[in-house]
């Protein structure tokens, strides 16, 4: 098991950039009322085919050739599950991928969300060349990071290579997350 949503994010939404996704949407939603936390990573990518999309749950199932096993569906489909939340994976040949997670937020098993700031400022990166778009969303309030906007006040996609960028993005990721939870300066942690 990985320790926090964040680590899942990074698993999840690379697996995206590595299947050559043009644009991948990262969605985080927070419904105290519900308790509920749900993680959405949808992208453009290669997909799967029908076959593929059965066994991927699977441990052992794989496309890289780095290793044998993929672990990161299997367990965040296990961490989802054992917080009474939900699963569910869509994936189209040449069309895309949608992963969808539920955790029940009050559930004792239920992930910490980690450091999700950080997780969006190393995706973006290390695949600058996707178009990354964060949404994450608390009860009627939300706050997005598209890229594309943020690449029309930089001369050059390769300034997200940027120690100095990548701060700032991470920075203000961290205040908008922070505010969203009622905390200025805070670590946005619900």
């Amino acid at each position: 098991m990985l320790e926090d949503l964040s680590q899942y994010i990074l698993d999840i939404a690379e697996n995206s950039a590595k299947a050559k996704a043009r644009q991948v949407l990262v969605e985080l939603k927070i419904d105290n009322s519900k308790k509920l936390i749900v993680l959405r990573v949808s992208d453009d990518g290669f997909g799967m085919d029908e076959d593929l999309l059965k066994k991927v749950e699977d441990p052992f199932t794989t496309t890289r050739k780095e290793r044998r096993v993929g672990l990161g569906i299997p367990f965040l489909k296990q961490a989802a599950l054992a917080c009474e939340g939900f699963f569910k994976i869509t994936s189209e040949r040449g069309k895309g991928t949608i992963v969808e997670a539920g955790f029940r937020k009050d559930h004792i098993d239920c992930p910490p969300l980690g450091d999700i700031a950080s997780t969006i400022a190393t995706l973006i990166m290390g695949w600058p060349q996707c178009r990354w778009i964060f949404r994450y969303e608390v009860d009627d309030r939300s706050f997005t990071l598209d890229l594309a906007d943020l690449l029309g006040y930089l001369e050059d996609r390769e300034l997200l290579k940027s120690p100095k960028v990548v701060l700032w993005i991470k920075e203000y990721i961290q205040e908008n997350i922070s505010l969203l939870h009622g905390k200025e300066g805070g670590d946005g942690i619900a």
